[in-house]
């Protein structure tokens, strides 16, 4: 893949995204994609992400750093925006919680200090959006997820098997997380996980 072309960003709820720990590249190249193994088996270099911003803070030290906490039906994603990135900056900069976004960025992973592994995104575009494209966004990501778990289950692919060997067999918690997410919008009820 040339290194100019950009990836296809990745739909995953945020019960997924938070569970992605395993992270790697092809190659030594200082320019070769690094990527985050998502626990379904796939591999993800950017993400697309939709749901309500609830929280944005500058918690920069020496430069303006913004983070933002955007919620899906099943958990939280945290985006963190500094000066690399000046066009999300802007937008939480702006933001009015609570509102719908829509969120394409780069998945990083970060070792807290006691050894656990969180993961959050740099963003490249936050949107604010409206509660038709979020609804749309929770049915599309349960399409991929579903299809990602079926293709796990075959176990038929390179990454799959680094994904298995990683995580273990059990996708149970994300099949568990497209029910909810859909089982909010056939009720036809705020769809929202609790903080």
């Amino acid at each position: 893949m040339s290194t100019n072309q950009r990836e296809v960003a990745k739909r995953a709820f945020a019960r997924e995204f938070n569970g992605a720990e395993l992270t790697f590249a092809e190659s030594d190249d200082e320019f070769a994609p690094q990527y985050v193994m998502l626990p379904t088996g796939e591999r993800m270099n950017r993400m697309f992400a939709v749901g309500t911003l609830t929280e944005v803070e500058d918690v920069g030290n020496e430069g303006e750093y913004w983070r933002g906490r955007v919620i899906d039906p099943t958990g939280t994603f945290f985006v963190y925006a500094g000066e690399y990135q000046p066009e999300a900056m802007g937008a939480l900069q702006q933001a009015s919680p609570p509102s719908h976004v829509a969120v394409v960025g780069k998945p990083r992973t970060y070792e807290t200090d006691d050894g656990d592994v969180n993961v959050a995104v740099r963003p490249e575009h936050i949107v604010e959006v409206g509660q038709k494209e979020r609804q749309q966004w929770i049915v599309e990501t349960a399409t991929r997820t579903l299809e990602r778990i079926e293709a796990f289950h075959a176990g038929e692919t390179d990454d799959v098997v680094r994904a298995r060997e990683y995580y273990g067999e059990d996708v149970t918690m994300y099949l568990e997380a497209v029910i909810e997410a859909l089982e909010g919008l056939e009720t036809n009820e705020p769809v929202e996980a609790s903080p």
